[in-house]
């Protein structure tokens, strides 16, 4: 399942795959994160960082709907950002609709110029 998230968010338009610190797999567009991937095997099973609202509150639907499956990121969690394990509760493709909205979410934000036609 992680190369299918992994292959489903290269697909993206610009986006790329970086590896910031070693062993952890980001998906990026333009110059900023998108998609947390981490290493493919945590504890756990695999899961995806994403940003699951425009602040903490809108964030805070995804615990409330999936308590053993959504939790928030460390670090950047205020902004927004939750891990969703796959495999669990959440369905297929309600993941991918996070990943998308992630996506669009990040875009909105980058100038101009860095953002794909």
């Amino acid at each position: 399942m992680w190369d299918e998230l992994l292959t489903y968010c290269l697909a993206k338009p610009g986006a790329w795959r970086d590896e910031p610190w070693e062993g952890d797999v980001v998906a990026k567009v333009g110059d900023k994160i998108f998609a947390f991937l981490g290493t493919g095997t945590p504890p756990g099973g695999p899961s995806v960082g994403v940003k699951c609202g425009r602040d903490r509150d809108e964030a805070d639907e995804w615990l409330a709907r999936y308590p053993d499956d959504a939790s928030i990121m460390a670090y950047i969690g205020r902004s927004g950002w939750n891990t969703l394990r796959v495999g669990g509760a959440i369905p297929d493709e309600e993941i991918r609709h996070a990943i998308d909205d992630s996506y669009a979410m990040v875009v909105a934000k980058l100038p101009k110029r860095l953002r794909p036609e």
